[in-house]
């Protein structure tokens, strides 16, 4: 069962088969968002999707920031930068690469601005632009 459908850049139809979301700056209890935390939640985020999937090959989507007080004088760490705020895990799958195996596999990791599923045109366009032939892995069942 899939969750959804993306159909890639390159023609390439893959699925959504499992999906992990968290808030990007849930339990963050001091501070404020910038580039040294962001750059740690980054790595974390692409850290777990290796954790969780070790067989598999994992894909970090670079986040877009945003500097939304460009304005007011940086803070101690620096100005003000902000991810967008889920940070998501998610396993797809496609036919195979290579057409003696049953399939290609991989792990993506990226951020986005709403807890939605990517599908359809809907989904992020970072997602659309994965090289699934360049970085998916092919299985056997």
């Amino acid at each position: 069962m899939s969750l959804g459908h993306i159909v890639l850049s390159s023609g390439r139809s893959i699925r959504l088969t499992e999906l992990r979301m968290s808030s990007t700056y849930g339990g963050m209890l001091e501070g404020y968002p910038c580039k040294r935390i962001n750059d740690r939640k980054v790595s974390w985020l692409q850290r777990q999707a290796e954790h969780a999937f070790p067989s598999r090959p994992v894909h970090l989507v670079p986040p877009s920031r945003e500097y939304p007080d460009e304005t007011e004088t940086a803070g101690a760490f620096g100005p003000v930068e902000v991810l967008p705020s889920v940070a998501c895990i998610g396993v797809f799958d496609s036919t195979a690469l290579d057409p003696t195996m049953d399939g290609s596999s991989l792990v993506v990791a990226w951020f986005q601005p709403a807890p939605e599923v990517p599908a359809g045109e809907d989904a992020d366009h970072a997602l659309h632009g994965i090289h699934w032939e360049e970085l998916a892995q092919d299985y056997e069942l």
